[in-house]
């Protein structure tokens, strides 16, 4: 059962609706010198997101440097180059503009900017990094989300990989959150039809592992829920109709609760277990290896039957209001892929193999690298558990 008790802490000041990056210069910004992260794609650009965050902090009375390296799966290297790049430029503070890459890298680049080590695994966990504390507090760092998926604009953690090793680990500090985040659906009215889908998905199932969670509680509870049934009416909207401002916002709503789902309770090891898929195979979108391996693996919950009530009303929250039973859960989630056009994705078409090998090493690499996600699961699981799932999910 739930905890009646539990710790919040987001201290961020949060902007949310269509229209609110025209409100940015109006907030008490913490500095006069920024260096404002995008990616290395063209999409910022082209769709005026860079010039009108731009012209926000000119009439802020900001100068701002620009760093535009970062990649979807952010890598060790580029936030090492980034932290360096605004130690060079003696920024006052970060803006991320972008997806959770970006405001993954951007918040570690805050992290590891003002630390006497340039390596950022010294302040890493897994089975290489040296895990040592913060000598010095971060940069302060400003969230623009330009999608719907990671919720990372109101926590405190950035996903980063380690190539050479395949690691994927979340790396945070207790007040690296933004200051400022701006979650405004205009933004995002650009998103394909491909990507709405797979950052959509990745928001629902941060709510989902929240809801199952050990330390599942009833704030925690109250916006997981209310964020399911805003995905389950408004992403199959949004997937059809990217134009659809008022499905963009319900969708962007239900990915900033999955934030504060992160805040007051936890991921738990699907995430793990994906952040491993995507280390092999850093061309996979995070958001389309969660939806390859969510039937097997919320199966496996639904027939350990730890949690039953809970998943009868997920399944109610996606729609499905006549469930009695936490059979009726998988049928709604396989129905919403549906509708979402993501129920045909296959995990040999990102060059996995399907071996029991390939399975127990994905599952060695997911507890190794993100243990603490497993010890939020409902209840303990063994490799072999893990490696079940992979296979299950394989095709």
């Amino acid at each position: 059962m739930p905890s009646d008790s539990f710790s919040l802490y987001a201290p961020t000041r949060l902007l949310f609706g269509p229209g609110q990056l025209g409100h940015l210069h109006e907030q008490p910004l913490p500095g006069k010198r920024a260096m404002l992260v995008i990616s290395n794609g063209k999409s910022t650009r082209a769709n005026g997101y860079l010039d009108r965050t731009l012209e926000q902090l000119r009439l802020a009375g900001v100068d701002a440097v620009l760093f535009d390296k970062v990649a979807a799966n952010p890598t060790k290297q580029v936030v090492e180059e980034g932290a360096h790049f605004a130690r060079e430029h003696g920024v006052d503070f970060i803006v991320a503009l972008g997806g959770g890459s970006v405001m993954d890298a951007a918040k570690v680049m805050a992290l590891l900017a003002p630390q006497p080590s340039d390596d950022l695994w010294d302040y890493a966990t897994g089975s290489t990094g040296k895990n040592l504390p913060l000598q010095k507090p971060e940069v302060p760092w400003v969230a623009i989300t330009t999608t719907a998926g990671t919720g990372s604009e109101v926590d405190r953690g950035g996903v980063i990989s380690k190539l050479d090793t395949h690691e994927k680990i979340g790396i945070s500090s207790p007040n690296n959150f933004a200051r400022i985040a701006v979650v405004d659906p205009e933004l995002m009215l650009s998103v394909p039809p491909k990507f709405t889908a797979y950052q959509g998905f990745d928001a629902l199932f941060h709510n989902m592992e929240g809801y199952i969670c050990n330390i599942a509680n009833p704030f925690g509870q109250m916006v997981q829920l209310e964020a399911m049934r805003n995905i389950g009416a408004w992403l199959p909207v949004a997937v059809r109709d990217g134009s659809n401002l008022e499905a963009r916002t319900h969708v962007a709503f239900a990915n900033t609760m999955g934030g504060y789902s992160m805040d007051v309770a936890s991921n738990c090891s699907e995430h793990s277990m994906e952040h491993a898929m995507s280390a092999f195979h850093p061309e996979l979108p995070h958001g389309a290896g969660l939806t390859m391996i969510s039937l097997a693996y919320f199966g496996y919950w639904v027939g350990r039957h730890v949690c039953d009530e809970r998943f009868v009303a997920m399944a109610r929250a996606l729609g499905k209001t006549g469930a009695t039973k936490p059979e009726d859960f998988l049928e709604a989630l396989r129905d919403l892929q549906v509708a979402c056009g993501v129920d045909g994705l296959r995990m040999s078409d990102y060059g996995f193999a399907g071996t029991r090998e390939e399975a127990l090493l994905l599952a060695r690499t997911a507890r190794e690298t993100m243990g603490r996600l497993f010890a939020a699961d409902p209840a303990p699981t063994t490799d072999e558990d893990i490696a079940g799932i992979y296979l299950k999910s394989y095709r």
